[in-house]
């Protein structure tokens, strides 16, 4: 019983941090439409801003490192959308997709050549390497708060989106974006938000990798947003509901397998992982809450 907890609460902890970043990427495309390849440079320019924290202004509080990561993330996001993804708003989709993947090369590249391909380590606090013991039962005090701060950031996320008239005006926009500027709601508001959110999920969930890895590289952020991109389409691409159930699913099914499977096969867990969900597609193309668009009558 105390394995399966444990392992329970592993699958809730890793489910969690894809289910941060795929509501990330699905609710800017469900805003704009934009599939946002660099949303993994926000986890690796948030974990630079906790290490410059450290090296330039002398920072060694880790509570203190810990939001000027977040606070990065949502600032550059805002800034990307500002400099790089407005000009392109009424281009074609395909336009924004290749901005994206220029902006993740781009900043990979100045990461390689102004700070170095090895590792940079960041202070992380003590206690959150600490383990809460119940009965027979250890639980590492990270994986639990990271489980409850990604609970807690999805319940305000549907507060803010039913409750406030720019949360209302964003689930506008994901239906029909030309409406909600004809009844007065400002396009660069709602598409400003929509990328300061996206940071913010983004910032939360570099906070708990850099916890679990103590370093940054100009290279952590890609495999967290592949699986998330993953989670988000077994999800429903642009469904908000639709992206924490595929990535809660994406992690369960990976902590599953990991616990499960023999020695000998365990190096396969993600190529059973995808084939499952190539599967899935196969029957459900739309993803789990996504809605199949309607192409008119096969001939």
């Amino acid at each position: 019983m105390d394995y399966f907890l444990q392992q329970a609460l592993n699958a809730l902890s890793l489910g969690g941090e894809y289910a941060l970043l795929a509501l990330g990427l699905a609710i800017v495309f469900s805003v704009m439409g934009l599939v946002n390849f660099a949303h993994g440079e926000l986890i690796t320019v948030g974990g630079y801003a906790m290490f410059l924290a450290v090296l330039i202004f002398g920072v060694k509080d880790p509570l203190l490192i810990l939001p000027v990561g977040v606070l990065a993330a949502i600032f550059f996001a805002v800034l990307l959308e500002r400099v790089a993804f407005r000009p392109v708003r009424a281009a074609p989709p395909t336009t924004g997709m290749l901005m994206a993947f220029g902006i993740s090369i781009i900043l990979q590249n100045s990461a390689l050549i102004f700070v170095g391909t090895r590792p940079k380590a960041v202070p992380t606090a003590e206690w959150l390497m600490l383990d809460v013991n119940i009965g027979s039962l250890r639980m590492p005090v990270v994986q639990l708060l990271e489980a409850g701060v990604t609970i807690g950031a999805i319940t305000l996320l549907v507060v803010f989106m039913r409750n406030t008239t720019i949360g209302i005006a964003m689930r506008a926009a994901a239906k029909d974006f030309s409406t909600v500027r004809l009844m007065g709601i400002r396009a660069d508001r709602v598409v400003r938000t929509a990328f300061a959110i996206s940071g913010l999920l983004a910032g939360l969930a570099a906070v708990f990798i850099m916890a679990r890895r103590g370093a940054v590289d100009p290279f952590m952020g890609f495999t967290p947003v592949l699986k998330a991109f993953v989670a988000a389409v077994v999800g429903g691409f642009g469904s908000l509901p639709g992206a924490v159930i595929g990535g809660f699913a994406l992690g369960i099914a990976e902590v599953t397998l990991q616990a499960t499977l023999p020695s000998s096969v365990a190096g396969f867990r993600d190529a059973f992982i995808f084939s499952a969900i190539a599967v899935l597609l196969l029957f459900r193309p739309q993803g789990i809450l996504g809605e199949r668009p309607d192409f008119g009558e096969k001939t």
